[in-house]
Parts: C-alpha cells; sequence; structure tokens
C-alpha cells in the first residue's frame, strides 16, 4: 500500500510535464507564451524606440519581426552578450538591460525601458520564465 502515493506522485509529475513542459510550469503556473505575455509588455513599454522604423540598437519588436531580432542575437551595446539566450535568463542582455544590471557586466547606455520607470518585478519575471523555458514565439 506505501508505493501507492509514490506510484500517483510520479504519474501526477509525468503528466504535468507532458502537459506544462519542464521547467517552472504547473495547472497553477502556466508557461509563458510570446503572445499572451510578453508581446504586450513589449508593445505597452518599448514600442516607442523599438517599433517605430528606426529601431533603437537595431533591435526590432515589430510583430513579426521581434523573435528574430531578440532571440540569439549579439547585443549592439555589449557584442558578448547574446540579447536573449533561450534557456539562459541570467546571461540574457535583454534582462541585465531591465535589472539595471547591465554596466556592472560590461554593457553600455541606459537601463530600460529608457526614459521611463523600469518595469515591475512581476513584469521582468514574466520575461524571465518565458527566457528560461526556451524563448519560443
Amino acid at each position: 500500500m506505501k508505493r501507492k502515493p509514490v506510484l500517483a506522485a510520479a504519474l501526477f509529475a509525468a503528466m504535468t510535464t507532458a502537459l506544462y513542459g519542464a521547467g517552472n510550469a504547473s495547472p497553477a503556473n502556466p508557461p509563458v507564451t510570446y503572445t499572451r505575455d510578453i508581446a504586450p509588455i513589449f508593445g505597452r513599454t518599448c514600442a516607442t524606440c523599438h517599433m517605430m522604423g528606426t529601431e533603437a540598437g537595431r533591435i526590432s519588436l515589430v510583430p513579426g519581426r521581434a523573435i528574430a531580432s531578440t532571440v540569439n542575437v549579439a547585443s549592439a551595446g555589449a557584442p558578448a552578450f547574446k540579447r536573449i539566450v533561450p534557456g539562459k535568463p541570467d546571461q540574457s542582455y535583454l534582462i541585465m538591460k531591465l535589472e539595471g544590471t547591465h554596466i556592472a557586466r560590461g554593457g553600455t547606455g541606459a537601463r530600460m525601458p529608457f526614459n521611463a520607470p523600469p518595469l515591475p518585478p512581476e513584469k521582468i519575471g514574466l520575461i524571465r520564465r518565458w527566457i528560461a523555458d526556451g524563448a519560443k514565439p
């Protein structure tokens, strides 16, 4: 009888992974998606500089171009870093710029969003989770 709870827990873990993928996802904590969670943040806070045709830092967040412009692309302000490294938010220059840690790590320029208050921690947390889960489109 003692094996049933262990088997049930293992079965639940396997089903949760199959449904929600590995990482931080669970029924109460669904995976972060670019379209539902990240694109609206970028649209509200980054559009002025990165969706107007002459994108700052050559980062285009125009729908349809954002992933190709950011994921696995070297940063213009710190070429030693990629803008977004799938699975590695702490190595992603975007996170450094949003958290204001980029200068200490060899980056340049202002904290993002430029000329605006920093993003709330929960928004940065969503971006971190999206990157940690692979920064998928």
